[in-house]
């Protein structure tokens, strides 16, 4: 089992910063690719960035691209997610996820077995 938990979610305005975590425990080895999703109201939950777990290599929705960046620690036990130049749009509860296969293989919700609890963010106009 994996375990997966966010932090740092919050009420911003448009144009501000906010930086996710989300700390990854249990039994990792399998894990292949780590991702940050969002689920709007009434939308799909959509993948915004992912990396691998082993390389760093990195992907990003095209709607968050060159605003948002996604990184592991050394350790590989953290997965941040900083989120720049932020919109309303970007208004959604934001989740960790992990997946066994890799990135380019793994670019929807039903790929990944394991996620984190969800935070919210807020960007007011």
């Amino acid at each position: 089992q994996v375990q997966l938990v966010e932090f740092g979610g919050g009420s911003v305005r448009a144009g501000e910063s906010l930086r996710l975590s989300c700390a990854v425990s249990g039994d990792i080895k399998p894990v292949y690719c780590l991702a940050w999703f969002r689920q709007a109201p009434e939308k799909e939950r959509e993948r915004v960035a992912a990396i691998y777990r082993r390389g760093g290599t990195t992907a990003y929705a095209d709607s968050v691209k060159g605003r948002f960046t996604i990184s592991q620690d050394q350790g590989r036990t953290m997965v941040y997610l900083e989120m720049g130049s932020l919109k309303p749009e970007d208004t959604a509860t934001y989740y960790c996820a992990a997946s066994p296969d890799l990135c380019h293989l793994a670019k929807t919700a039903q790929a990944y077995h394991y996620w984190g609890q969800g935070t919210q963010v807020t960007v007011s106009s």
